[in-house]
């Protein structure tokens, strides 16, 4: 009776404990579902203490900790998932992946977006493209500085506009009244920063007790088009089927210092999320973000044509070049109509990086803004002032979203001259190539005919330097493009050194003798002519050995002074040709080096053995 009590009892402690964490399991996954991010971590810690819905629970820990951006967290809980677990999901591979390049662990990313790859027939186009990115193209480098006005909270979307800059915060102001719970920060509002490095709130009834900003200034500035949660005349919007207060966008007039007639544009839904307007500088054309159904998956970037009246034609989305099927967000449009934005679609170097893509090009491509401007977590709401090189970004590389200035640095030009290092001539036609760091090649040059090379490269980088010329030896050498910020070019000239060939240099052949004979014959003439020139002209040190030769018909002493008399008439005519004998060395070497070596010669093979040759015994 004793033992059936204990089991009983133990029974009853096991029921209550496992009620006690589904009851755990059921909060944690509300909060999660209500975007309580921070207050969901704890919970799911707990549950994986106690072993209860263990894979379930690392997983969502694990895609908590990422929506949190918090990658070196979130891939701890991922490889214990991969370690422990059977029955992983193909698509575990690929956030994970993500997770490591957050965490700055590339190569390993690499290999877990390879076994996503292959086990996955269906695998999207943005995995391929993080797998096979390549960032050698010659690309602008950003100078950052962290600015001196964030605060303790998230800081973000800032933005120049006649003089002023405005930026969107999560600081503690009046309309603050609570915090949001994905981070536990206070709701975001738009500030203005005055010319004492003061900031406070926008001037107006724009900020709400909800989110606002970022923002845009029409070009004239009297409108003003900003993010907001919905949220209209002091009252809450309606929210989605799952309890979602979604983004709109919405208009302001300037009315002397004041933002007056609030109006939510058109295209606005309370079933998806449309904000992160940028007007184009014309004012013609409004772009933004937004999940509306129809786009290409997540987030996507849209335009939309704004009227002479204010009104406002069909989004249009910006196609499948630009938008994938994760989040593109933070458009951007300049005065070239060059669009920036940031997406976490297009790989790159974190979670989140700030591409650019030309619209006026007839085939579109998306190029990466580098290493510098991107780090291995957030970076978005690019702005740069026209016609300046000065902007913002935001980023969360330090833990929360801060706010960064940059000076823009166009590619660094590089030139030179490439010449010969003995007489300081030109080389014409010289083949310059330049490489990155994969040893791959970036740029094939040819000097033009005043040794003269030129073309743009990448600043803060070392460029590994092949320089060839036929008649020349070949070049090596690394350029350290670092430390040139106050530069727009860099003078790198390049001496060549002559290759030790008398034949290569003159474009000469061997000279050729008569049977019996050492005079020296016409077509041998014309050889010695050039070689005459070439060391009166192009290498007036050149210092050269005469190696004279025979067939093998007669004795050897006999060739032995028959060569001696070709190297001698050889060098006589030289000398007679302007070049001192002190310049002019000789051997005769009869027939112990046949060019061909016969024991019954033919009568061809007998002349090419009755030759004079050169050799180089000094150039400088």
């Amino acid at each position: 009776m004793k033992k059936q009590y204990y089991l009983i009892l133990l029974f009853l402690v096991f029921s209550i404990s496992l009620q006690a964490q589904y009851g755990k399991q059921k909060k944690a996954d509300k909060l999660y579902s209500n975007f309580a991010y921070t207050e969901a971590v704890d919970l799911y810690k707990e549950l994986i203490e106690n072993k209860y819905n263990l894979k379930e629970n690392r997983l969502k820990l694990a895609d908590t900790y990422m929506k949190l951006r918090s990658p070196e967290n979130a891939v701890f809980y991922y490889e214990d998932l991969l370690k422990d677990s059977t029955n992983i999901s193909t698509e575990v591979y690929y956030e994970y992946a993500q997770a490591l390049r957050g965490a700055k662990r590339y190569d390993e990313s690499r290999e877990w977006l390879q076994k996503y790859l292959k086990s996955h027939a269906g695998a999207s186009a943005e995995a391929n493209k993080m797998l096979n990115q390549e960032n050698s193209e010659i690309q602008t480098t950003y100078r950052l500085i962290k600015s001196d006005f964030n605060s303790e909270f998230s800081d973000f979307g800032a933005l120049k506009y006649k003089g002023e800059t405005y930026l969107v915060s999560a600081r503690n102001s009046e309309n603050s009244e609570k915090e949001y719970s994905w981070n536990e920060e206070p709701f975001l509002d738009i500030y203005k920063l005055n010319s004492g490095g003061e900031v406070s709130p926008i001037s107006g009834e724009i900020n709400t007790k909800l989110h606002d900003g970022p923002i845009s200034f029409s070009p004239d500035g009297e409108t003003l088009y900003f993010t907001r949660n919905n949220y209209f005349n002091n009252k809450e919007g309606k929210r989605d089927k799952e309890a979602t207060n979604h983004l709109k966008i919405y208009s302001a007039q300037k009315s002397g210092n004041n933002w007056v007639n609030i109006q939510e544009l058109p295209f606005n839904s309370d079933d998806y999320s449309v904000g992160h307007p940028t007007v184009s500088k014309d004012g013609k054309t409004l772009f933004f973000a937004s999940d509306m159904p129809g786009g290409e998956g997540g987030t996507d970037l849209y335009k939309i044509i704004i009227n002479k009246n204010d009104t406002f034609e069909t989004p249009e989305n910006l196609g499948s070049k630009i938008n994938t099927a994760e989040d593109e967000t933070f458009p951007f449009i300049d005065e070239d109509n060059v669009l920036y934005f940031s997406s976490t679609g297009h790989g790159g170097y974190g979670l989140a990086d700030i591409f650019k893509s030309d619209l006026k090009a007839e085939n579109i491509e998306i190029q990466n803004l580098g290493e510098t401007i991107n780090s291995n977590l957030d970076d978005f709401s690019f702005f740069r002032e026209t016609l300046t090189n000065a902007g913002f970004i935001a980023s969360n590389r330090d833990g929360s979203d801060n706010v960064y200035g940059f000076n823009q640095l166009l590619p660094l030009i590089l030139k030179g001259k490439v010449t010969d290092v003995i007489n300081g001539n030109p080389i014409a036609q010289a083949t310059i190539r330049l490489f990155n760091k994969n040893n791959q090649e970036i740029a094939f040059l040819e000097s033009d005919e005043d040794g003269n090379y030129q073309t743009a490269v990448n600043r803060n980088v070392d460029i590994p330097l092949e320089a060839k010329q036929i008649e020349y030896k070949n070049f090596n050498d690394t350029l350290d493009t670092r430390n040139m910020d106050g530069s727009e070019e860099m003078i790198y000239d390049i001496e060549l050194q002559p290759v030790a060939d008398v034949e290569y240099l003159a474009e000469i052949n061997n000279i050729y003798f008569d049977f019996d004979k050492s005079n020296i014959r016409p077509d041998a003439a014309e050889e010695l002519d050039k070689l005459a020139e070439i060391m009166k002209k192009e290498y007036p040190d050149l210092v050269i050995e005469i190696g004279s030769h025979t067939d093998k018909r007669g004795s050897d002493n006999y060739n032995e002074a028959l060569a001696e008399r070709r190297a001698e008439a050889t060098r006589d005519y030289l000398i007679a040709e302007g070049i001192s004998g002190e310049r002019i060395q000789k051997r005769a070497f009869g027939e112990r080096k046949p060019a061909i070596d016969c024991d019954r010669c033919s009568s061809e093979q007998h002349q090419l053995n009755r030759r004079s040759m050169f050799n180089v015994v000094k150039m400088n």
